[in-house]
């Protein structure tokens, strides 16, 4: 229990100023889970808490009740409205039976007019309470935004291996009908061993993103046309149930390249599979070549509605993402990086006739990486 003159916004009060004090001042009791005062109430007083403990909470967006604190003896409630005359910003009820010292709010406003030290000592309270709120604020904000991103992060991994276990299931389905052949089951095999590798990979890549991790892989030289033309051919067959082809523009050049085909292969991955979950009524994905003396170009221009304004500006970064419903962005973060991990560039524009084309560059096997970089 704390009587009046022990609190500590009244310790320093002459005696004087205490009598004043003991005059403005009521006891109320109040019981378990009574309403001391309602969100929006008038502000017609400070409380100070003698015995008990009070709970103050507040509605939030959805018209539930939130609990922002538990006080108890010697702590006051009640102050903001008082001093700034606005309604009530919190609901305060007695979690148990409750004893309060209650001063009004004229007879406050007097009393700090007379008594300097009693508006010191109030400010510095007041000051307090709300270095206490916003640390308690800071860190919930903290706490939602990391299991917001956790929620965000769950549903690309889940975006990302839609396609590969969907093959995995159909190729287990079809090798496991009476009427399949020896040779429909073998296609079955090595369709369901790739997928199962692609999501290997997937797993390594989101680990390696997530953790920052300085990439570290081998590059081999080979064609650009013979890594390409049957990855091509494999993603035709995935997005053939969405209505969506592909289609070349130009030859796929020949030229000799130094990459990781299990890593570049995601970057079509992605991007193919991002332009056709964009064209839910099916369409045409372009692929389109060119090459200088120190790199090749490759080009996927989509016939769909094109990239929001909103976000063309930050697409590459992690969970940037607008309008769609599956996916957070973070794959194309990964594209990002791994064409940088081949010291390549990767950009992103709208297309004048509607659709987007992304564009990214990769060096030729006998350029110098050092220029490339420059």
């Amino acid at each position: 229990m704390v009587e009046l003159e022990s609190n500590k916004l009244f310790r320093d009060l002459l005696p004087g100023e205490l009598a004043n004090l003991r005059g403005a001042t009521r006891e109320l009791t109040f019981a378990p889970k009574q309403l001391i005062f309602n969100q929006g109430d008038p502000g017609d007083g400070i409380y100070f808490i003698k015995e008990g403990v009070v709970q103050i909470s507040t509605k939030v967006g959805t018209g539930d009740s939130k609990v922002l604190s538990m006080i108890g003896e010697g702590d006051l409630f009640g102050e903001m409205a008082v001093l700034d005359s606005d309604p009530r910003s919190a609901t305060a009820s007695a979690h148990e039976t409750t004893l309060v010292y209650f001063i009004s709010r004229p007879e406050l406003i007097q009393m700090l007019d007379r008594t300097p030290r009693l508006a010191s000592a109030l400010v510095r309270e007041i000051s307090r309470r709300l270095r206490t709120f916003n640390d308690q604020y800071v860190r919930e904000v903290f706490e939602a935004e990391r299991l917001q991103l956790v929620g965000r992060f769950a549903s690309s991994i889940v975006h990302d291996l839609k396609n590969p276990l969907n093959i995995i299931g159909i190729s287990a389905d079809m090798a496991c009908m009476s009427s399949s052949t020896l040779e429909s089951r073998q296609v079955a095999k090595v369709r369901i061993r790739k997928q199962v590798e692609r999501i290997s990979n997937m797993v390594n890549e989101l680990l390696e993103f997530t953790q920052g991790a300085q990439t570290n892989f081998v590059l081999a030289q080979m064609s650009y046309k013979a890594f390409l033309e049957p990855l091509v051919e494999e993603i035709q067959q995935e997005i053939a149930l969405k209505l969506v082809k592909l289609e070349y523009v130009n030859p796929v050049p020949a030229t000799l390249v130094r990459i990781n085909p299990q890593r570049l292969a995601r970057v079509f991955h992605n991007l193919i599979g991002n332009a056709a979950d964009a064209m839910s009524g099916g369409g045409v994905i372009k692929l389109r070549f060119s090459e200088t003396p120190r790199e090749i170009t490759t080009e996927l221009e989509d016939s769909g509605k094109g990239i929001a304004p909103q976000i063309l500006s930050h697409l590459f970064q992690a969970f940037a993402t607008f309008g769609k419903a599956n996916g957070t962005g973070l794959g194309l973060s990964i594209c990002k990086k791994i064409v940088e991990d081949h010291k390549g560039r990767i950009s992103a524009h709208n297309v004048p006739n509607g659709g987007a084309a992304f564009t990214f560059t990769l060096p030729l096997a006998a350029a110098d990486p050092k220029s490339i970089e420059g």
